[in-house]
C-alpha cells in the first residue's frame, strides 16, 4: 500500500524551513511531505519569481504555502506557480503575526470565511484540474470565536469550495493581545474537537498540527487523522525525522544515522560554499542535530561560534563532530 505524503508533514517557518534545510530534511526522510517558508501573493506577481520559488528536485515533495486575501491576486500567484512542480498549494489561514494581521490574512481570515470563499475558488481555477492540490490551513478559530459552531461552519465552506485537505492548528488564535510564539504556546491544545471534526468530515482529509513533539504522539494520532503536521520539533531537535519514512510509511531511511545524513549532506554545503554563500546559512539548520550524548554541547557551540567567520569551511563541521565521542554510531 502507497501511504500519502501529507501523512507527515514539516510545517512552512520564516526563516527555518528555507532551501537548505529542506536538501538536510531530505537527508533525514525521503517521504514526509516538506513545506516552504510562507510567501505572499504580491511578492510572487511583483517580485523575483525565481528566487522566492527556488528551489531543486531533490527537495520533492514540496508543498509551497502562500499568503494573501485578494481573489485576483491569488489567481495570479497560483498561476506563476502551478507548473513549478510543488506537489501542493496551501493557502496561510492560521499564522496569527501582527505583521500578517496587517496584510489582512493568516488566521484573520477566519473571521471573513465569503471572503476565504472566494480565495479558493480564484485558485482552484487558477491551479486547474491538471494542477496541484490546493489546501487550507487554519486554526480552531480566532479570539471569543465558539469553536464548537464557528470551525464545522468553516469547514462546510471548504468543502463546498472542494478544498477537501486541511491542515488544524488545534488551537485558537488570539489575534492582537498575544505574540506569535505566546499563540504557540498559551491557546490550550484542543485535539478532541479536531478529531470530532474528523468524525464529522469523513470525506475531508484532516490533517492535525500543533503541539506534537514525538514520533509516538505522532503514530498514536494517526490512528485518528490522515495526517500529522510537526513545525518546531522537526527542525530544533531533526534526528525525529530520521524515523519518520520506517515509522510513518512503513519504508527505509535514507540513511541509518545522523552522522550518514550529514555526510550526505557535505556536497550539497560544499557546492554552496564555492557560489560564495557564508556557511553560517546552512550549519545554522545542523545545529539541533545532536542532543542529550556526550559532546553535543560542545558540538553546537563549535557551530555557532566557529560557522561566523568568514571563510570558513565543512572543516567547522568535521571539528564539531569531532567533540562527539563515537559519532559514526549516533
Amino acid at each position: 500500500m502507497t501511504l500519502s505524503h501529507y501523512r507527515f508533514s514539516t510545517a512552512p517557518m520564516m526563516e527555518w524551513t528555507d532551501r537548505h534545510w529542506r536538501v538536510f530534511a531530505r537527508t533525514l526522510t525521503q517521504k514526509a511531505l516538506l513545506y516552504t517558508e510562507m510567501v505572499t501573493a504580491p511578492a510572487l506577481i511583483h517580485g523575483n519569481l525565481d528566487r522566492l520559488t527556488q528551489h531543486s528536485t531533490a527537495e520533492y515533495p514540496l508543498a509551497l504555502q502562500v499568503g494573501g486575501s485578494d481573489p485576483d491576486e491569488l489567481y495570479k500567484a497560483t498561476a506563476y506557480v502551478k507548473d513549478l512542480g510543488f506537489y501542493e498549494i496551501n493557502l496561510n489561514l492560521g499564522c496569527p503575526s501582527d505583521r500578517v494581521q496587517a496584510g489582512c490574512f493568516g488566521a484573520a481570515l477566519m473571521t471573513d470565511p465569503d471572503r476565504v470563499s472566494e480565495c479558493f475558488e480564484a485558485m482552484l481555477n487558477a491551479a486547474g484540474s491538471q494542477g496541484p492540490h490546493v489546501t487550507a490551513k487554519i486554526r480552531l478559530g480566532v479570539n471569543e470565536q465558539e469553536t464548537e459552531q464557528t470551525l464545522p461552519e468553516f469547514l462546510e465552506m471548504l468543502r463546498r469550495k472542494n478544498i477537501s485537505r486541511v491542515i488544524i492548528h488545534a488551537r485558537k488564535a488570539i489575534l492582537g493581545g498575544l505574540s506569535p510564539k505566546e499563540n504557540r504556546e498559551i491557546p490550550p491544545l484542543n485535539y478532541a474537537l479536531a478529531q470530532k471534526m474528523k468524525n464529522q468530515f469523513t470525506d475531508m482529509e484532516i490533517i492535525l498540527n500543533g503541539g506534537l513533539k514525538t514520533l509516538d504522539q505522532c503514530t498514536q494520532q494517526l490512528s485518528i487523522f490522515d495526517g500529522v503536521m510537526v513545525g518546531r520539533a522537526a527542525y530544533q531537535t531533526p534526528q525525529i525525522l530520521l524515523g519518520v519514512d520506517h515509522h510513518v510509511f512503513e519504508s527505509d531511511p535514507p540513511h541509518e544515522t545522523a552522522f550518514e545524513a550529514l555526510m550526505a549532506y557535505q556536497p550539497y554545503v560544499e557546492s554552496v560554499l564555492a557560489q560564495g554563500f557564508p556557511l553560517k546559512h546552512l550549519t545554522r539548520h545542523l545545529v539541533g542535530l545532536y542532543h542529550n550524548v556526550p559532546g553535543a554541547r560542545r558540538y553546537r557551540r563549535i557551530l555557532s561560534e566557529r560557522s561566523h567567520i568568514p571563510g570558513a569551511t565543512w572543516k567547522v563541521v568535521e571539528d564539531a563532530l569531532a567533540a562527539i565521542p563515537n559519532v559514526e554510531m549516533i
